[in-house]
């Protein structure tokens, strides 16, 4: 399967930078680029393959940020064995969400603002509930060593990155070519379609966001491993959602190397603009949305989409030249032999 060898060659290239580059500045870069699209590719699994607009993905972000954290730090595990816990975490939140809004038939703006509003619901809880830090949050003792998740340098947390990042492009790819794939899209399309031919929209749409959420909820405890500190703000509010959300949006929704592409073009984006510009407070901040603008107008099937407009374009471009050009050269050639 191409996707596949694609998807084994990206992991090789990260790889061999992970071992190639020993500036800590581009170390930090490369671990920041794969965060966000860890972000994005959970985002995309819910968003672009299952049609359901989050709004409030840092939900499943917080649930599992705060769960590493309080096992950490209240319980005493080690963060290790809170890792799985973590994501499991997360993945109960998102199947329970699921099911409330699913099983009543919520979706499109619907389901979007009753993500928001739990996200908001978990961040008021996280500000009044005394072990979840309250306003204050969780600071994560500083211990650097394999032991205890914890990296003297960002070369660590990349390659933790990179191994949930690998497993969500398999399950994007799985996504594209499997049966429960082909449903899911089914569902997205024409959810009446879908369930006249014996599709269980219900049971396709749990499953879906049961993913997403565990991917979503990695990401948040692989943040509470890279900078040792998390709170209500960080954890649930608006900025994560964000950032998931409009990787997908530039790079194509659906589609399995859209959020890698999106993700990495907004991130770069963003840190020129804060070193370009930081001086000027909000300039940075309005070149990066006048891009992003722009981006949406011109590219409404992202990155990927273009591309492959693109693709086709010279392809078809190629064939037709070929197809006229084929004849004049078979006539110059008859004419030098007579």
């Amino acid at each position: 399967m191409k996707d596949l060898r694609m998807i084994v060659l990206f992991g090789v290239v990260m790889t061999a930078l992970l071992f190639t580059l020993q500036s800590g500045v581009w170390l930090s870069f490369l671990m920041m680029t794969l965060y966000t699209v860890l972000l994005s590719q959970s985002w995309n699994i819910l968003g672009g393959f299952g049609g359901q607009l989050s709004f409030g993905h840092a939900l499943f972000f917080g649930v599992g940020a705060y769960a590493q954290a309080i096992a950490q730090l209240q319980w005493g595990w080690n963060p290790w064995l809170a890792v799985p816990f973590a994501i499991a975490a997360g993945t109960v939140v998102a199947v329970l969400l699921g099911a409330v809004t699913f099983r009543y038939g919520l979706k499109g703006s619907y389901f979007a603002l009753v993500t928001l509003a739990f996200a908001e619901v978990f961040r008021i809880l996280a500000v009044s509930l005394p072990f979840t830090g309250a306003g204050v949050g969780l600071m994560v003792p500083l211990r650097q060593s394999l032991g205890n998740l914890q990296f003297a340098s960002p070369r660590g947390y990349a390659a933790l990155l990179l191994v949930f990042v690998m497993a969500a492009l398999l399950v994007t790819a799985w996504l594209r070519y499997s049966r429960f794939g082909a449903w899911l899209q089914a569902v997205r399309d024409n959810e009446n379609a879908a369930r006249a031919v014996g599709v269980n929209p219900l049971r396709v749409k749990l499953v879906a966001i049961a993913l997403s959420g565990a991917f979503m909820s990695a990401a948040g405890m692989c943040y509470v491993q890279m900078f040792q500190y998390i709170d209500a703000g960080i954890a649930f509010g608006s900025t994560i959602s964000v950032e998931a959300l409009v990787g997908v949006i530039v790079g194509g929704m659906g589609t399995l190397w859209g959020p890698v592409f999106g993700a990495a073009v907004l991130y770069t984006l963003g840190e020129l603009t804060r070193n370009l510009f930081g001086e000027l407070p909000g300039l940075s901040m309005v070149i990066y949305g006048a891009v992003l603008i722009l981006i949406v107008m011109f590219l409404p099937r992202g990155i990927t989409g273009a591309g492959a407009s693109v693709r086709r374009m010279l392809g078809m471009d190629w064939k037709t030249r070929t197809a006229h050009g084929a004849q004049p050269t078979t006539s110059r050639e008859e004419k030098a032999r007579v």
